[in-house]
């Protein structure tokens, strides 16, 4: 008869090792479960802590450029108070190619320039936001009523037949801007167009929104075309007779001879064809200042509108812009 099986002293034993060390194991995941979730949330806080720093430095950067842009409109009035004209000649239009931000605080002697800074680079332009056709022309405002004029409309359909976009867009365009107003007080203040980009809202494209931009601008109050900066396609449109051959003599004239008068201008112009005081002029008010700055991997970029009257300089928007894909 084979010998009755008795259970070991030992199993409980180690039944009981095996919970503990299993118990062990769930207290050190959740341990390091816990731990791995704090490290990645205070990564993420110095992550996000890094970007706003970033995001302000960059900020204040382009804020600097804006000023430094408004002190070269300023002198660049001061300098034509004997004659007013504005053309690509001058300072303003020469654009800032992208310089390493380093380079500008090197010119400070008080400063140390080791390069132990972050890496920053700033590029920008000044445009004249007058060398193109300003909607706010379109609507009239005569006996009362606010609407379409039919004339300034034959400006903008030639303006788009010059530049391949379908002139009965214009008619259209015109019609729903006058529909919608330019942000009128009271209860006809409609949808407050201060914008191209706004266009969107009417039913443009972006497509055919970025082709309408270098050639229409949307500003507070209605303006002249500078002549001396505006292209050739909007100023064959300014009046009837006009064509881009005409167009084409003016720009090639005035690479070298600016224009200081309307007048100035008549000689290369068809017969019997000039240019009427409110819709052109040979100096502006209005300039887009962009500014872009490119810092540790990261680009900002800017629109500012500013308008010129007489030395003040009055900044009526700032907008960031997306930057173009490389």
């Amino acid at each position: 008869m084979k010998p009755r099986m008795t259970p070991s002293r030992h199993a409980p034993r180690a039944r009981q090792r095996g919970a503990a060390l299993l118990t062990a194991l769930v207290i050190v995941t959740l341990v390091l479960s816990l731990s791995a979730a704090m490290v990645w949330r205070q990564y993420r806080s110095v992550e996000i802590e890094a970007a706003d720093r970033a995001r302000v430095q960059a900020d204040w950067i382009l804020l600097g450029a804006l000023d430094y842009a408004r002190l070269i409109l300023r002198e660049d009035a001061r300098a034509n108070q004997t004659t007013p004209i504005d053309d690509l000649g001058e300072v303003w239009a020469v654009p800032l190619a992208e310089t390493k931000l380093s380079t500008f605080l090197a010119a400070d002697q008080d400063h140390n320039s080791d390069d132990s800074g972050p890496q920053a680079y700033l590029s920008g332009q000044i445009s004249d936001a007058q060398s193109r056709y300003n909607l706010r022309n379109l609507i009239s405002t005569s006996g009362g009523r606010t609407g379409a004029d039919p004339a300034e409309v034959q400006v903008l359909q030639r303006i788009f037949d010059n530049i391949g976009v379908a002139p009965a867009l214009a008619t259209q365009i015109a019609t729903q801007v006058g529909a919608v107003g330019f942000g009128r007080s009271g209860s006809d203040a409609g949808l407050n167009l201060q914008s191209i980009d706004q266009l969107g809202w009417l039913g443009l494209s972006p497509a055919l929104i970025e082709q309408l931009r270098p050639y229409v601008v949307m500003l507070p109050q209605a303006t002249p075309v500078n002549i001396n900066t505006a292209p050739r396609e909007v100023l064959a449109a300014l009046a009837d007779g006009m064509d881009l051959a005409a167009a084409t003599r003016l720009v090639q004239t005035r690479v070298t001879q600016p224009f200081h008068s309307l007048d100035a201008a008549k000689t290369l112009l068809p017969a019997n064809v000039s240019f009427s005081s409110t819709r052109a002029a040979v100096m502006s008010s209005y300039f887009f200042v962009d500014g872009r700055l490119r810092m540790e991997g990261q680009v900002m970029q800017q629109r500012s509108l500013v308008q010129r009257n007489g030395l003040n300089m009055v900044v009526l928007a700032r907008d960031r812009v997306n930057p173009a894909p490389p």
